[in-house]
């Protein structure tokens, strides 16, 4: 993401076609955006994973604060076994920016502000009930997560 600052504010640019990392007509095409809008300590999923089969999501944090939570059971990942903590939000510049979640990856989000989370996500694909995965979360205990990040 770029973020652009004056006296006025800020204009952030969450994603442009000239990002290969995050944007390409192959891999990383752009399908659709939405916005979910998560209460204060709620975790989308706390004893589910969701995970795509086909799709890979790219989120940003426009309010409040979140964790997105990432495993990786992919058998012929460098990554494999890993779990990896993102700490977002659009307060402090080290935490604005996108994470892009590969498909096959186990993934959810918690809110840790006081006040509710916004997360934009620009999916590689238009939203599939079939793609739409959820695995038992044996990965992750989310009240660490709440001690460890929260307000």
């Amino acid at each position: 993401m770029t973020i652009h600052k004056d006296p006025t504010g800020s204009l952030v640019e969450t994603l442009r076609t000239d990002w290969q990392d995050v944007f390409n007509t192959k891999n990383l095409p752009f399908s659709m955006q939405y916005l979910s809008i998560t209460p204060s300590g709620m975790v989308r999923d706390e004893d589910k994973w969701h995970v795509h089969k086909f799709q890979k999501d790219r989120f940003i944090c426009i309010a409040g604060r979140i964790v997105t939570a990432i495993y990786d059971p992919r058998e012929n990942s460098k990554t494999k076994g890993q779990l990896n903590l993102f700490l977002m939000g659009p307060d402090k510049d080290e935490e604005m920016f996108m994470v892009v979640i590969p498909e096959d990856t186990y993934h959810g989000f918690m809110v840790v502000s006081k006040e509710a989370g916004y997360l934009l996500n620009f999916p590689t694909r238009l939203y599939n009930l079939e793609d739409e995965g959820r695995v038992a979360n044996t990965h992750l205990n989310w009240q660490k997560v709440r001690d460890d990040f929260a307000d």
